[in-house]
């Protein structure tokens, strides 16, 4: 199943990188103040139209949600992003992604992270291990001096006070989900993520973290976070490597 989504998210990185070399944003305003483009929408119907000929499993997006009443029955579906880093796309920085995973009772087990601009293509499969571009990756970085992943546009105050705490002075910023894939490359070994984000965000990350031994964890709850909850918001985490897991509970 994994190189049928491997196709698709290719497929929709392609309609994307029409848009945005034609610098075709179309850009509106969500309710939640977040903007959305002509891409995001197209993404989407690109998507959400190969995984109904694939499956039966229902599809949760960031633009098309349905209401916990309905979601709160699903055991396994689609969770995706279409277009994940609107902004950077926007912008034209080149690091946004088409984030797709599979949930099965609230975790993910499948997961893909494709940035079309840059080329990259990040993937897991649980018990399967995580690859870049075809390449095994795994996160074996020892380094004490530890550098962290941030937000080109969604860094906080809280988050590089919490890092200068921690003594964490080396700070590279990503956009969209390329922070997820870097850790598990073990190019960073943190990243810490203390404002709002969806379970759209994170699903498809979150799987390739777990196979490339690195994890993510809930900052309020201390446990490894999960999906499908009646609020798809995400309490504030922090991603890092699993032999790191223990001191940084322990000190939140």
């Amino acid at each position: 199943m994994l190189s049928e989504i491997l196709k698709v998210a290719y497929l929709a990185g392609e309609k994307i990188l029409e848009a945005y070399s034609q610098k075709n944003c179309n850009i509106k305003i969500k309710r939640d103040f977040s903007p959305v483009t002509q891409a995001d929408l197209i993404s989407h119907e690109c998507i959400a139209k190969y995984l109904m000929k694939l499956s039966k499993h229902p599809i949760v997006s960031e633009e098309s949600c349905p209401d916990y009443e309905i979601r709160r029955n699903f055991d396994t579906f689609w969770l995706i992003d279409p277009l994940d880093g609107t902004k950077d796309f926007i912008a034209g920085n080149d690091q946004f992604t088409v984030n797709i995973a599979l949930i099965e009772n609230k975790k993910p087990v499948l997961g893909i992270i494709y940035a079309p601009a840059l080329k990259l293509s990040y993937y897991a499969e649980k018990s399967k291990g995580a690859f870049l571009n075809g390449q095994n990756i795994y996160n074996t970085s020892k380094r004490e001096k530890l550098i962290a992943a941030d937000s080109i546009f969604h860094s906080t105050k809280e988050t590089t006070d919490f890092l200068k705490r921690h003594g964490v002075c080396n700070i590279k910023r990503y956009g969209s989900a390329i922070k997820f894939g870097k850790l598990a490359e073990g190019e960073v070994d943190i990243y810490v993520r203390l404002n709002g984000s969806k379970e759209w965000d994170t699903a498809a990350g979150h799987i390739i973290l777990k196979e490339a031994g690195c994890n993510i964890f809930g900052v309020s709850s201390k446990k490894e976070v999960t999906y499908n909850k009646k609020s798809t918001e995400n309490e504030h985490f922090i991603a890092v490597r699993a032999d790191l897991m223990d001191v940084y509970k322990e000190t939140i």
